[in-house]
């Protein structure tokens, strides 16, 4: 009798990747001694954002920290926001977009006190990213806090050993090619200036083309540089790429498994399953969902924050 052979492809979840994430925020919880708060902001009927809500509040309890929901009309949440900011006994603050589907909702993300923003969506963390600047003080003991998402995919490739730990810290991606398809400013592009910082070749690739973010031959340059690559598609680009990380909205979308490199790793962002089943027969490693590994990395920046505020006392 014929039997299928073995599946060379490891799915793995993002529980697995989450829960090795949870140690370390444990091990951080127990230094500061008390349960950080959480206060997070719904001003919108959004049913993905409830969900988003939902597992913070779950996250949060599992895990020893405080989490505080205020539903709030759009119109009264820049009076919260300002609020939040002033009370002593709120750590992080957390809103959930989108709110106005506008640039407005960029002004509210800038409203939260740097201090306080666990997304890591403030202007000064936001530069601080794309300048590959890691720290917000020159003795370098307060860690700039980096988008959830985009640090979560990171966490995933570090769990995956896609990092090389025998390269300095800040290059271990180099001689890595990836893909990401999503160029989003929430998602795609900070996670392509993310990876091209610690060395990879990235290939940025939405509805308008392609884009290289790299640090230059031999990694010599201190942040990336981005370059439009004219004409290139998918086609071009994800035959050279050991890895790639889709995050494109909408049922529409299916990836072109045909393109994938033999043995790359695939890790879909995206609500909806961006890779069909027989992304199996051609990836070595395929993650499906990094939504829980998200969360956990919420929980780690409010700590960094904890820390960053105790560190700035203490100086």
């Amino acid at each position: 009798m014929a039997h299928d052979p073995p599946a060379s492809c490891k799915v793995v979840l993002a529980g697995a990747v989450a829960k090795s994430l949870q140690l370390e925020v444990g091990e951080g919880l127990a230094k500061v001694k008390r349960k950080p708060l959480l206060v997070g902001f719904l001003a919108n009927k959004d049913p993905a954002a409830r969900l988003y809500a939902d597992w913070t509040h779950k996250t949060c309890e599992e895990n020893g920290f405080q989490f505080s929901l205020r539903e709030v009309d759009r119109e009264d949440l820049e009076g919260q926001i300002l609020a939040a900011n002033e009370d002593e006994k709120v750590d992080g603050i957390i809103v959930y977009y989108p709110i106005f589907n506008s640039r407005q909702d960029q002004y509210l993300q800038q409203l939260i006190e740097v201090g306080k923003d666990v997304e890591g969506l403030s202007h000064r963390y936001v530069f601080n990213m794309y300048q590959n600047i890691r720290f917000l003080d020159e003795h370098k003991l307060q860690k700039s806090i980096l988008p959830c998402t985009p640090l979560a995919i990171v966490k995933v490739l570090e769990y995956l050993k896609v990092y090389n730990t025998i390269l300095p810290y800040g290059d271990r991606l180099f001689g890595h090619s990836i893909t990401i398809v999503n160029r989003s400013e929430v998602v795609g592009r900070p996670l392509a200036a993310l990876l091209a910082n610690d060395g990879a070749s990235v290939y940025s690739v939405d509805v308008t083309g392609v884009q290289q973010y790299t640090r230059g031959e031999g990694i010599k340059k201190s942040r990336h540089d981005v370059v439009d690559k004219d004409g290139w598609t998918l086609e071009d680009c994800v035959p050279l790429s050991d890895v790639v990380i889709s995050g494109v909205p909408g049922e529409d979308f299916k990836f072109p498994t045909r393109l994938l490199k033999e043995g790359a790793i695939c890790i879909n962002f995206s609500t909806e399953k961006n890779f069909g089943p027989e992304v199996k027969d051609k990836a070595s490693i395929y993650v499906p969902a990094v939504g829980k590994v998200t969360i956990i990395v919420l929980l780690r920046n409010l700590l960094r924050i904890v820390e960053n505020r105790k560190s700035l006392s203490n100086g």
